[in-house]
């Protein structure tokens, strides 16, 4: 672990997946805190979810790509923000070796500021008094944030997860400051849709770990890498099954679009889920309902 220059900090670490409403409530504490103390704000996260390292075949849910998750961290005050390579080294550290090495040693944290249930080293049964009592040896103080409620709720990772996974994107939405969005490339589809009337770009993600909303058809915008308009368009998550689909299919249908988008990077934010994916009897129903679809989810 080589030395960093970094300059004397208040620093908070964390995975901080989604940068959310809460985790940006955080960093505007630990700005203002750094400020009053004349301090820099360092925000100190890793490179890969700690668990795909601890636990052999973990697949994360990921609500962010590491580059998504960058360019959330710097919209937000902060000074500084740190990627930590965690590794098998980095995961045998005790939270005190931690503290020692990597924040007090090499990143000059003066405060750390964390949630009361924020856990690091590999002694899962340590907590907030221990790394207090650490931080006192190594001139870290330690303090404790207030977390962020909205609905009388706490703002976290898992409880986005949570809506997404049952298709409420307003409510993921109102967690997350944003749309929650996906990524992908325009791949060679199944070409029913051209014949229908209504092609749809097929897409595969670029990023294999990312949270998949439930199954169904939402209304979406679209946008085509290197572009700046957001198109109006739907898109069906699932298995095809008036085709009688046996692969997870994810279609996005782009309003008034004409033009080729083979091998292009798409990117779609979810507005809400429109209804469940349902079999239909005969294509002249899909057709049907697709028409309602777009109907209900842009009016025309």
């Amino acid at each position: 672990m080589g030395a960093m220059s970094l300059k004397p900090c208040v620093a908070t670490i964390g995975f901080f997946d989604g940068v959310h409403r809460g985790h940006q409530f955080l960093i505007s504490q630990l700005v203002r805190m750094a400020r009053q103390e004349g301090l820099e704000s360092t925000v100190i996260t890793f490179d890969r979810h700690p668990r795909e390292v601890v636990s052999d075949g973990y697949v994360p849910a990921l609500l962010n790509t590491l580059e998504e998750k960058m360019v959330r961290l710097s919209n937000t005050e902060a000074d500084n923000c740190v990627i930590l390579p965690f590794d098998r080294e980095m995961a045998s550290l005790s939270a005190q070796q931690f503290m020692e090495q990597v924040l007090a040693r090499r990143l000059c944290v003066r405060k750390l500021l964390i949630g009361y249930d924020n856990r690091f080293g590999h002694d899962r049964t340590e907590g907030f008094d221990d790394y207090v009592r650490y931080g006192r040896r190594l001139g870290i103080e330690v303090m404790q944030y207030t977390p962020l409620l909205i609905d009388g709720q706490h703002v976290s990772s898992s409880a986005v997860r949570r809506m997404i996974v049952q298709g409420d994107m307003e409510g993921a939405e109102q967690l997350l400051g944003y749309p929650y969005m996906l990524d992908g490339t325009v791949v060679e589809g199944f070409q029913q849709g051209r014949k229908l009337g209504f092609p749809t770009a097929n897409l595969r993600l670029n990023c294999a770990q990312k949270l998949l909303p439930a199954n169904g058809v939402y209304a979406v915008w679209a946008r085509v890498e290197h572009t700046v308009e957001m198109k109006r368009a739907i898109m069906n998550i699932g298995m095809r099954p008036t085709f009688d689909g046996h692969a997870l299919a994810l279609e996005t249908h782009i309003l008034n679009y004409e033009g080729d988008l083979y091998g292009e990077r798409l990117l779609v934010y979810f507005v809400r889920r429109l209804r469940e994916e349902r079999r239909f009897d005969d294509i002249g129903q899909l057709v049907r309902q697709m028409k309602e679809d777009i109907k209900d989810a842009w009016g025309n």
